[in-house]
C-alpha cells in the first residue's frame, strides 16, 4: 500500500478546470495501491456523494473536501480587488466526521448565499464559527500564505499561520507541494522554516488537475475551453512548471526531497477522517396535522373521507355503484396500511396540500401523471383527477412493499402559476428548508468536437462537418466517439488521418462536466435546514440549489417534488376562461365525456397541432394509422410510441387486430381476460404484471421487481422468476 495519499485533488466538478471522471480517480487509486483519497473542488461539492460511493465500493477510504476561497476581508464586502477591495484565496479544508462535513456544507453554501462575488468566498469570521471536525492546510500557489511568501512578508506570513493554528489547533497543516517554480520552491521553504519554529507539522500535496502525465496537454485545452481562448494564444492560461497529474508515491518522494516527513503525513491524516453518509433514512417535511390527532390517523380520515366525495360525485357513465363500495373500501385500507408501513403519510399530506392551494388560487393542476395514477389513496386526497380501479392501474408500481423506496408524484401546474405554488411551499414550511436541484451539462461527442475545434484554431465549418458525423442520437443522447468511430467509416478515416489530434483530444474531453443548471421541475423539502444535509448554491436567477444532482440528493434521504411547469394547462385554462366570457359556460376538465365522437373523429383525421403528446410527426402518423375510437385506444398509442413497441411489431400487430384483419390469439383464458382491452397485445406493465401474478402466483409486489428485471436485462433475476412462474402455474 501506498505510504502517499492525494488530499488535494480536482475531479470534473471543478467546472472546466478539472480533468478526472470519479470513475477513472478510483481506478486509479487502486493500481497505484493507495489506500485513501480525497477530493478538493473549487469552491464546490457536487461530487461528494458520488466520489464517496464509488471510493467505498472499491475500497478505498473517501475523503471529502473543498478547497474554499475565503477573502481577507468580510464576505459581505462585494468590491473588486482591483477596487481596492479584499483579494480572495485558496483554503484547503477537509472533512474529518460528520460534524466535520456538516460545516463544510455550512461553509461552502454560506459562500454562495452571503459571500458570493465572482466565486462564493467565506472569511475568517465564519471559518472561526464552523471549523469544528475540519482539517485546514494552507493551500497552494493561489493562498494567503503564498501571497505573504511572494512578497517576502515573513512577520504577515507567520502572524496569518498563528492565526489559523489558534483557531483549528493540531487540524492545521503547513501545505507543500512538488512544482518546479521559483515561486513554489520559496513557498515550500517558508512553510518548512515556519513548521520548525512554531512546532506545526507539513503536509505534501501535489493539486492534482488530471489523471495521467499525458493528460496535461487535454487539460490545457480544457482551460481554454474555458476561458475562451485558442491554444495559440500567448496570454491563455498555463500551469508552467506544474505537473499536476495523480503522481505516486516514488514520483512525489522523487520530486519532494527533504520533505519525506510531509509525504507520509498525508496517510496519517487520512487515518483521522472517517465520514459516514447516512443513506438509510429519510428527511421528511413535517406536516402538521391537528393537535389532537396522529400524522398517521389524520392522513387515514383524510384519505377515507376523500374517497366518500369522490363516490358521491361521480354520476352516470362514471358512477361507482354501490355493488363496488367494498372493492374500493378494501384497496384503499391496503394503500393506507402500506403508507403506514413506509412512514409516508407525511408525504402524501403535503403533496396534497399544495395542489389543493394550487386549486383554490385558480391555478390549473394536471390530472395526473406516471406510477402514481395507480394510487387511490392519491386520487382520494385529489392528487390525481384518475380513478385507478375503473383503469386497472397497480399501485405495486408506484410503491413497492418489498423494496422500500421513496415515492415519486410528478404534479403538472400552469407555467403562470407554478412559481406562485413554489413560494407557497417556502413560505409554508421555511424557506431554509426548500431547494431546487441542480444538473450538470457534460462535454457530448458534438459538443467535444466542436469545443476542442475551436481552442485548436479550426474552422466552425469544419468543427460543424466532423460532429455531423456523429451518427443521429439515440432517445436523444449522442453516441459516444468511441461508438461512432466504429459505426462511420468517414470519422474513422478522419481520426487516422488529419483530424488524430481532434479526436483525441475530444475523447479525453467527452463527458467532463461543461456547466451547472438548474432541473427543470425538481424540489426537495426537508425537514430542517437543507444545508445541514448537503451544500447549496445560486444559479443564474438567485434561486437556491442543491449543489447535489436529482439521484445523489434522494440518496442522502432527502425527498424530491416535482413541479412541472406545462403550457398545455395554460392553452386549455385559456380556452376555459374564454368560453366563460363569450358563452358563460363553466367548464371543468375533469368531467368531461371520454366517450366524445367527434374528437376521436378529429384525431384520427390526424388534427393533433398542440394536442399534448400526440403532436410529433411519428406519433400523428401512427395516430391515422390506428383510427382511435376510444380513450383506451388513446392511451395505447402513447405506450406504444417507443422504440422497442413500434421496432418490434407491437404497433402493427394492434392495428391488425383493431381493424379485423387478424383475429386476436390468447394462449389463455385468462391472458384474454387480461390483454383484450389491447387488442392481445401485452402494452402495459400491469398487464405483466396481472399475467405473472393470476397465472404464476407470482405476488404483485415481486412481479413488480420482476418486470423491472426484465427491462434492465438482469438475466439471473429474470431465470428466477421464469421458474418461480412454471411452478406456480403448474400448481393451477
Amino acid at each position: 500500500m501506498s505510504r502517499f495519499v492525494h488530499l488535494h485533488l480536482h475531479t470534473q466538478y471543478s467546472v472546466l478546470d478539472g480533468a478526472i471522471k470519479i470513475s477513472e480517480l478510483v481506478k486509479r487509486a487502486s493500481e497505484c495501491g493507495h489506500k485513501a483519497v480525497a477530493i478538493t473542488d473549487h469552491g464546490v461539492m457536487h461530487g461528494a456523494v458520488e466520489f464517496y460511493q464509488a471510493a467505498k465500493n472499491a475500497g478505498i477510504r473517501p475523503i471529502v473536501g473543498c478547497e474554499a476561497y475565503i477573502t481577507s476581508g468580510s464576505r459581505h464586502d462585494k468590491r473588486q480587488a482591483q477596487q481596492g477591495g479584499p483579494s480572495t484565496h485558496h483554503l484547503t479544508l477537509l472533512a474529518q466526521n460528520p460534524k466535520g462535513y456538516q460545516n463544510l456544507c455550512k461553509l461552502v453554501s454560506l459562500g454562495f448565499l452571503e459571500g458570493y462575488y465572482y466565486r462564493p468566498r467565506i472569511d475568517f469570521e465564519l471559518l472561526s464559527e464552523l471549523n469544528e471536525g475540519l482539517i485546514c492546510f494552507s493551500g497552494c500557489l493561489s493562498s494567503q500564505l503564498a501571497s505573504c511568501s511572494k512578497r517576502d512578508d515573513i512577520e504577515s506570513a507567520q502572524a496569518l499561520v498563528e492565526q489559523y493554528a489558534s483557531v483549528f489547533g493540531d487540524r492545521y497543516y503547513l501545505e507543500v507541494q512538488p512544482h518546479s517554480v521559483p515561486e513554489q520552491q520559496q513557498l515550500n521553504q517558508l512553510c518548512r522554516e515556519l513548521g520548525q519554529k512554531l512546532g506545526l507539522p507539513l503536509v505534501a500535496t501535489n493539486d492534482a488537475h488530471y489523471l495521467c502525465e499525458g493528460d496535461n496537454h487535454a487539460h490545457e485545452v480544457l482551460m481554454c475551453v474555458s476561458t475562451g481562448k485558442l491554444l495559440s494564444d500567448e496570454d491563455r492560461m498555463r500551469h508552467e512548471g506544474a505537473d499536476l497529474f495523480f503522481k505516486n508515491e516514488s514520483e512525489m518522494l522523487a520530486e519532494l526531497p527533504g520533505f519525506e516527513d510531509a509525504i507520509f503525513r498525508t496517510s496519517e491524516i487520512a487515518e483521522r477522517c472517517d465520514l459516514e453518509f447516512d443513506f438509510a433514512n429519510y428527511h421528511m417535511p413535517k406536516f402538521a396535522p391537528p393537535d389532537d390527532i396522529s400524522l398517521d390517523d389524520f392522513f387515514a380520515s383524510e384519505a377515507r373521507a376523500g374517497l366518500k366525495e369522490r363516490i358521491d360525485e361521480s354520476a352516470g357513465a362514471e358512477a361507482i355503484t354501490e355493488d363496488l363500495f367494498p372493492s374500493y373500501e378494501e384497496r384503499l385500507d391496503e394503500e393506507i396500511a402500506l403508507i403506514w408501513k413506509m412512514g409516508f403519510s407525511g408525504y402524501f399530506l403535503v403533496v396534497s396540500d399544495f395542489i389543493r392551494w394550487a386549486k383554490k388560487k385558480d391555478i390549473p393542476v394536471g390530472p395526473g401523471r406516471g406510477s402514481a395514477a395507480g394510487s387511490l389513496v392519491a386520487w382520494a386526497l385529489r392528487i390525481t383527477e384518475v380513478d385507478p380501479i375503473r383503469h386497472k392501474l397497480l399501485f405495486e408500481r408506484f410503491l413497492n412493499p418489498e423494496r422500500v423506496s421513496l415515492p415519486d408524484i410528478d404534479v403538472d401546474f400552469c407555467i403562470n402559476g407554478r412559481d406562485d405554488v413554489i413560494e407557497y411551499v417556502r413560505e409554508k414550511y421555511g424557506k431554509d428548508k426548500v431547494a431546487q436541484i441542480c444538473t450538470f451539462g457534460t462535454l457530448k461527442a458534438k459538443a467535444a468536437i466542436k469545443d476542442v475545434g475551436r481552442v485548436l484554431g479550426l474552422s466552425y465549418a469544419e468543427t460543424d462537418r466532423v460532429a455531423k458525423l456523429i451518427p443521429a442520437p439515440r432517445q436523444g443522447f449522442d453516441y459516444p466517439i468511441a461508438e461512432a468511430l466504429k459505426m462511420e467509416k468517414r470519422l474513422r478515416e478522419y481520426a487516422n488521418g488529419e483530424g488524430r489530434e481532434l479526436i483525441e483530444l475530444a475523447q479525453k474531453l467527452e463527458g467532463l462536466s461543461r456547466h451547472t443548471s438548474t432541473h427543470a421541475a425538481g424540489l426537495v423539502i426537508a425537514d430542517r435546514p437543507v444545508m445541514d444535509l448537503l451544500p447549496l448554491m445560486l444559479d443564474k436567477d438567485q434561486q437556491v440549489v442543491t449543489q447535489f444532482s436529482m439521484g445523489y440528493v434522494e440518496k442522502i434521504g432527502l425527498v424530491k417534488f416535482d413541479f412541472l411547469g406545462l403550457k398545455t394547462l395554460t392553452v386549455i385554462d385559456a380556452a376555459v376562461q374564454m368560453i366563460r366570457a363569450t358563452t358563460g359556460k363553466e367548464i371543468d376538465v375533469n368531467q368531461l365525456a371520454l366517450d366524445d365522437e367527434r374528437t376521436f373523429k378529429l384525431v384520427s383525421a390526424a388534427r393533433t397541432i398542440g394536442v399534448f403528446q400526440l403532436e410529433s410527426s411519428g406519433i400523428t402518423e401512427m395516430v391515422a394509422r390506428m383510427k382511435p375510437t376510444c380513450f383506451e385506444d388513446l392511451v395505447a398509442i402513447l405506450a406504444l410510441y417507443r422504440p422497442g413497441p413500434l421496432e418490434g411489431g407491437m404497433v402493427d400487430q394492434y392495428i391488425e387486430v383493431k381493424s379485423g384483419r387478424l383475429p386476436a390469439e390468447y394462449a389463455h383464458p385468462v391472458m384474454e381476460d387480461i390483454l383484450e382491452e389491447t387488442n392481445g397485445v401485452m402494452v402495459y406493465q400491469e398487464q405483466v404484471m396481472r399475467i405473472l401474478n393470476r397465472l404464476g402466483k407470482i405476488p404483485l409486489s415481486d412481479a413488480y421487481t420482476c418486470i423491472k428485471a426484465i427491462s434492465k436485462k438482469k438475466l439471473p433475476l429474470i431465470a428466477k422468476y421464469y421458474e418461480e412462474f412454471l411452478r406456480g402455474a403448474q400448481e393451477q
